[in-house]
């Protein structure tokens, strides 16, 4: 036992770490997702005429990126787990009425195709509004510095969000950034944002900044 406790003192990474406590969502990697967590996907028509969009090369998303965006998520939506989040500076996405505590929330609306509009929804999916347009909310928080690194579990892939400033550190990850850009309704454009919602490019067209840890 004193050898355990010595280890641990010495090398706090091997203790075992949960996902926190609370419900949310988290953006799927193609690596999979945390055990007994739900799946879900969004399926974005985006414009048809003169298409731009693009996704970072290489990138890890679970999901299909052509001239429409297919996103896969993954959703904890029991509040199993222990603890709370830690200060820092990301996003997660919101599921259920709140977001875990130290969280402010806010939203993207993104205005997809018009003619003929094929979004397609499936599974358990963050909060929002899936219908001929994509409403998505986020929980973000910016009480820590983004270089001070914060203890998540390290034993798959995951992805957070960057907020207001660079990439979150983690103990125990390599991360790279990753992006997806979608070009959205071009006629009328109603895309909005409201609250504390994670760091957006572009006005009409809608370019999202992700923090990739491996």
């Amino acid at each position: 036992m004193m050898f355990t406790w010595t280890l641990l003192f010495l090398f706090p990474s091997v203790m075992a770490v949960s996902w926190p406590s609370g419900t949310y969502t988290l953006i799927k990697p193609q690596s999979g997702c945390p055990s007994n967590w739900q799946i879900g996907w969004r399926h974005q028509d985006n414009e048809d005429k003169n298409n731009q969009n693009s996704v970072s090369s290489p990138h890890h998303f679970e999901g299909s990126f052509g001239r429409n965006t297919k996103m896969y998520y993954c959703t904890k939506n029991t509040d199993s787990g222990s603890g709370s989040w830690p200060k820092g500076n990301y996003c997660i996405l919101k599921y259920g009425s709140y977001c875990p505590s130290g969280f402010s929330t806010g939203s993207i609306h993104w205005d997809d195709e018009d003619s003929n509009n094929a979004n397609d929804k499936s599974g358990v999916l963050p909060s929002g509004t899936y219908d001929r347009n994509t409403k998505i909310n986020y929980c973000c928080r910016s009480d820590g510095s983004y270089s001070t690194a914060i203890r998540l579990p390290t034993s798959r892939a995951f992805y957070l969000l960057r907020f207001t400033s660079s990439c979150q550190n983690v103990i125990g990850m390599n991360v790279r950034e990753e992006y997806v850009k979608t070009d959205d309704e071009d006629n009328n454009n109603a895309n909005s944002v409201s609250g504390s919602h994670p760091l957006k490019s572009g006005t009409r067209n809608t370019q999202l900044h992700y923090c990739y840890y491996y």
